[in-house]
């Protein structure tokens, strides 16, 4: 409360000003972490690892400490963009939680091994080119083949995972790593890269592999 020259009180604005400040300084943070993001995804798979934060810092139009304040560092920020271009979206939803992975326990075995098809090659088409990136990186930086490591026992989980709810019963060890490996993107990237696939020939066979290697019924 501030008062006026014939001592009446006016209501002082400073507190919805400084509300006004930290929602807008807030969503200004935003904007930033995601040009860097869409910065970071596009360099990572275009180049390799060998990108630098300063690189990234300059095609998201931010300084080099803002990226270093959001990420902390290069293999922090790398990570981020992986679980990002993972799920398609930077929302707080694991990928077991999404519609796409609900699919896969719905309909017939075809429909079910299709969404499974569809699913993985949304993935690996999104995230081809930073898992090189991850792979070249591994092969020098020990902290990068133990992110690597992780990520594909990880992936292993989800797939026995996914397999069980395409099958509609839990799979056999060999069933389980047989779909993994199936699915994985060195696989992806022989075929669509190496043979000349096109991601819908891919997804096709796909549907058709995961269909035989289950052995489903309708």
């Amino acid at each position: 409360m501030s008062t006026n020259a014939d001592g009446r009180g006016t209501a002082s604005t400073t507190p919805k000003a400084r509300r006004y400040d930290a929602t807008l300084r807030r969503r200004q943070a935003e904007e930033s972490r995601h040009r860097i993001l869409d910065a970071a995804a596009a360099l990572f798979a275009e180049r390799g690892w060998s990108v630098g934060m300063r690189e990234i810092a300059r095609a998201a139009g931010v300084s080099f400490e803002t990226v270093y304040s959001h990420f902390g560092s290069k293999p922090r920020l790398f990570s981020q963009v992986v679980d990002v271009a993972v799920v398609g979206d930077d929302e707080p939803v694991a990928l077991m939680d999404r519609p796409e992975f609900a699919a896969l326990s719905r309909g017939s075995r075809l429909q079910r091994a299709a969404a499974a098809a569809r699913l993985v090659a949304g993935v690996n088409g999104r995230t081809a080119g930073l898992q090189r990136a991850l792979r070249e990186g591994a092969a020098a930086d020990p902290d990068l083949a133990s992110r690597l490591d992780e990520i594909r026992q990880a992936q292993r989980q989800t797939v026995r995972i996914a397999g069980a709810a395409i099958a509609g019963r839990e799979l056999t060890p060999v069933e389980g790593d047989g779909l993994w490996v199936v699915i994985t993107m060195e696989v992806y990237d022989l075929l669509t890269g190496s043979a000349g696939w096109t991601p819908v020939r891919y997804e096709q066979w796909l549907t058709d592999t995961i269909v035989r290697l289950l052995t489903l019924d309708d």
